[in-house]
């Protein structure tokens, strides 16, 4: 399935509909009253989390989505029926922004949570509504209001636990086939993961956990470069960073601090969440251990490709993310 994380489309609420002119006509009433009913209101248009979503793909093609308007109000003051609302069904972690100013509409997270991102017009008033005691035969009514229209770019962060950060071809991949059921891409050559991997680690007697595989990082990613801006936003959901970095770099220390600036050139807040150092390769780098290369900045030392260290990887996650009810989708809950 193709992963779309961000679209831009047009939204238009319905109109409300329009109050009429009427009069009641009622055999031995001679000077029946004015009973014109109200116009019904629109429908708004509604954002919904669905969690059978897993990307933005419905909305991709999409270009308008438009709500239904207001029914006309009726004689006998009958108030119009009020028009459908639009449901726009999105994945958890969407958010939706004016497309004009930027300005945040709505952060959805929760499954079901629902936002009204477009509000219906409110149906005029008929001509019943003006009646007064000096205006007994009132003939005019309302038109209905216009609904709102907007476009508006939606935005899809992904919802992990655990996000994997590293330079193309450190092993992201294979850590994360090696802890979940996921099957990503493998292949010896640079951008071998070109769009987010979510995999479950289930762990016993304790619980289940996402891990995000996010496309490698690369110098200048906060700037655009590589696959820049559109995956390094992913990391933000994130509760905890596993910074995962190839030892048989020429310098895996450095790799390691440029992947901080990175990070903290992208949004500052990042390298302050909880982490772990995990260097990866460990299987083919035993000659540069022994040859005295820095360890000393890892947690831990792993061999993804193999299972060596990655159940110690595993068991500081469960200390880190702690009981199940201590968080929910990716967001810590309060106390």
């Amino acid at each position: 399935m193709e992963f779309v994380d961000e679209v831009t489309i047009q939204i238009t609420a319905g109109h409300g509909g329009g109050g009429i002119i009427a009069f009641r006509r009622e055999k031995f009433v001679p000077r029946g009253g004015p009973d014109g009913g109200d116009g019904g209101k629109g429908g708004d248009v509604i954002a919904e989390v669905d969690p059978n979503l897993a990307t933005l793909l419905d909305l991709r093609f999409k270009k308008h989505i438009k709500a239904e308007r207001g029914w006309h109000g009726e004689g006998g003051e009958r108030t119009g029926k009020s028009g459908k609302d639009a449901i726009m069904r999105v994945p958890a972690g969407t958010l939706i922004f004016d497309a004009e100013d930027n300005r945040l509409i709505c952060d959805l997270i929760e499954p079901g949570e629902r936002a009204v991102i477009a509000a219906g017009g409110i149906g005029g008033r008929g001509n019943a509504r003006f009646k007064s005691p000096t205006r007994q035969s009132p003939q005019y009514s309302e038109l209905g209001q216009p609904g709102e229209a907007r476009r508006v770019r939606i935005e899809l962060r992904l919802i992990a636990d655990v996000g994997l950060v590293g330079y193309p071809n450190a092993g992201k991949s294979t850590f994360l086939r090696a802890v979940s059921a996921a099957e990503p891409k493998i292949g010896a050559y640079p951008f071998t993961t070109l769009q987010p991997q979510l995999g479950v680690v289930n762990r016993p007697h304790y619980h289940a956990y996402t891990v995000a595989d996010l496309p490698g990082i690369i110098d200048g990613a906060h700037e655009g470069k590589g696959l820049g801006l559109r995956f390094l936003r992913h990391i933000q959901r994130t509760r905890i960073l596993l910074f995962l970095v190839d030892m048989t770099s020429d310098s895996p220390g450095n790799d390691l601090a440029h992947l901080f600036e990175e990070l903290a050139a992208f949004d500052p807040l990042l390298v302050k969440k909880p982490r772990l150092v995990v260097l990866n390769k460990a299987d083919i780098a035993d000659a540069g251990i022994d040859g005295g290369t820095d360890t000393g900045f890892a947690d831990f030392v792993i061999a993804a490709k193999t299972g060596q260290g990655v159940e110690s990887v595993l068991e500081a996650l469960d200390r880190i993310l702690g009981p199940p009810q201590s968080y929910r989708f990716g967001q810590p809950t309060a106390d």
